[in-house]
């Protein structure tokens, strides 16, 4: 989340509401903006509450269906909006495929730089009625004393996100505002508090409990026992929800820290420099648990270290870069809708919402939960760029993603920019038919010739600039089925 990254500093949060104001002018009737809504997945239903598969590697539904996570941040939502606004959020999300949000229990100052800091909803409700010894701020509220008119709201809007079949990766208490508060409780009424959230929310079966958010300071061993006792107590009041956590701003894995392993479930990457880089320590990290890209650059906005402007090219790049390096989903994040700005209607349907359907879309139409990523580059043989580091910017790598179906049936590999790649056709267990995929539009185009002989090495190259005028392609080969 923006917390920590720059709304917590005064100087840095109204350099970013003047850019998101001056956004909101020099973007209105943009085409690129409004764009079309391509057609959602028309994958069922899942039925909640979500699990681990049995390999560990992926999230399964009560069906045993395997639920790509494809999710949207919209941290603010129970403080800034109305339940009203909210349905039509939610509508508008489920339209466009979404299947998960990131949603903040509890929300303050930062999110509403015209309102006073006391995590009040937008018409008044204080989330608690009383205040630990010390001062009668946020930083000063008793959990142990929550206000049932603000918990309600919150009900309201889990209601509305059942409704649409979205799974709530739910915040209890995120730390990019809240620390001081739980460090003024310490850890018995952080506890309690958890024990609070875990009984009123355990008959909800679509949350999933998201710790953390830009916790820098999980190293101290005070700040993370704090932290840690609220997700216990979520923990022993509600035993079978799942659990993960948000550590480091900038890059983190949520098994970074240790101590934290045997409470969740969810390896959550946060990246932003190339997102395979950090994708791939998730993925190798043990024990084996599905790793997803948590949050990296949101779109319209220009943040992050390295940093780089959300544009949908550098959207584009993250999904599949992360898909392809081990990853089972991910969040998408937009500048004016996690903090619901003046105007966020205006900027929900946007072009990188549209090509995250199609990115939904295109990995929902394969096996993408067996997908392996290809880290001895045994698929991709050659032309793979460079793979830079944790100061390499989005926009400025040009490193090749792989990965294929350990039955050799299908590969899948990203290049984020024009060239020839080698690849190994023995990878698959068939001659296999080849299309290259444009992720601006959704276009298949067959590559002539095919199919293709499962031996030996064969050269491909992109047919140009794709639909957006960029160089990005996917490479996918098909094995062809046995009659």
């Amino acid at each position: 989340m923006r917390t920590l990254a720059f709304m917590n500093n005064p100087s840095r949060r109204i350099k970013a509401l003047l850019m998101a104001l001056t956004l909101s002018g020099t973007l209105v009737g943009a085409a690129h903006i409004k764009a079309a809504s391509h057609k959602a997945s028309s994958a069922s239903v899942p039925s909640y509450p979500v699990k681990v598969s049995a390999n560990g590697r992926y999230l399964v539904d009560q069906n045993n269906a395997p639920f790509l996570i494809a999710g949207d941040n919209p941290h603010a939502l129970v403080t800034m909006i109305s339940v009203k606004e909210a349905a039509h959020y939610f509508a508008d999300r489920e339209a466009h495929g979404f299947n998960a949000v990131w949603m903040d229990v509890l929300v303050a100052g930062p999110y509403r730089p015209y309102s006073p800091a006391d995590g009040a909803t937008y018409d008044g409700i204080l989330p608690f009625t009383g205040y630990v010894p010390g001062g009668t701020d946020t930083a000063h509220y008793d959990l142990t004393k929550p206000n049932e008119a603000y918990f309600a709201r919150v009900d309201q809007m889990l209601t509305l996100a059942a409704a649409h079949h979205i799974l709530v990766f739910l915040d209890p208490i995120e730390t990019g505002q809240w620390l001081p508060t739980l460090r003024n409780n310490g850890l018995s009424r952080a506890a309690a508090y958890g024990r609070y959230l875990g009984n009123r929310y355990k008959h909800f079966h679509n949350i999933l409990w998201l710790s953390g958010n830009d916790f820098e300071t999980w190293e101290d061993p005070n700040d993370d026992a704090v932290v840690q006792a609220v997700a216990k107590g979520i923990r022993s009041a509600d035993p079978g929800s799942l659990q993960t956590v948000e550590l480091n701003y900038q890059n983190s894995s949520s098994f970074d820290d240790l101590t934290w392993v045997p409470l969740i479930q969810l390896n959550g990457a946060y990246a932003y420099a190339a997102t395979y880089i950090q994708m791939l320590h998730s993925y190798n990290q043990r024990p084996i648990a599905p790793t997803y890209l948590l949050e990296a650059h949101y779109e319209l906005e220009k943040v992050g270290e390295p940093w780089d402007y959300g544009n949908p090219l550098v959207l584009r790049r993250e999904e599949y870069w992360a898909m392809l390096s081990g990853g089972k989903g991910q969040l998408y994040g937009n500048a004016f809708i996690w903090t619901f700005m003046p105007g966020w209607k205006y900027y929900l349907d946007t072009e990188g919402v549209t090509q995250f359907t199609i990115w939904k879309n295109f990995f929902e139409s394969l096996p993408w939960q067996d997908l392996v990523p290809d880290q001895a580059h045994a698929v991709v043989t050659a032309g793979l760029g460079t793979f830079g580091s944790l100061q390499t910017r989005v926009s400025k790598s040009d490193f090749c993603t792989a990965s294929k179906t350990p039955d050799g049936s299908f590969v899948v590999a990203y290049m984020p920019a024009v060239r020839t790649i080698t690849m190994n056709m023995a990878s698959l267990k068939a001659p296999a038919i080849a299309k290259w995929f444009d992720p601006s539009n959704g276009a298949y185009t067959t590559i002539s010739g095919g199919p293709f002989a499962n031996k030996g090495a064969r050269k491909f190259t992109p047919p140009g600039k794709n639909h957006d005028g960029d160089g990005d392609w996917v490479l996918l080969l098909a094995a062809i089925k046995e009659k």
